[in-house]
């Protein structure tokens, strides 16, 4: 059982690096096109948050997914907000 905890853990940590290294090879005029084509991803993962806050078995199972919905959410709004704002520096006067 403790090798499943582990082998999520590699995974965890090897995401976040090869995350930080493709973000990192970007150009900063290119952060906001990127932030807003990976929304679409941020909303998939806010559908996972919700049926693992309603298929919880525990308090604390349905406390990280209550958590995971609310930083889900916020990530999306927030970047509908930043693309929504992009978009308005395009639009003609």
């Amino acid at each position: 059982m403790v090798s499943v905890y582990l082998m999520g853990f590699y995974v965890l940590v090897l995401a976040m690096f090869v995350g930080f290294e493709i973000i990192s090879k970007v150009p900063p005029m290119l952060h906001t096109p990127l932030m807003s084509g990976t929304n679409a991803i941020s909303g998939i993962s806010l559908v996972g948050a919700v049926v693992a806050a309603g298929k919880g078995e525990g308090a604390l199972a349905i406390g990280l997914g209550v958590a995971a919905v609310i930083c889900g959410t916020v990530n999306v709004v927030g970047g509908y907000l930043v693309t929504n704002r992009m978009l308005r520096m395009f639009r003609r006067k």
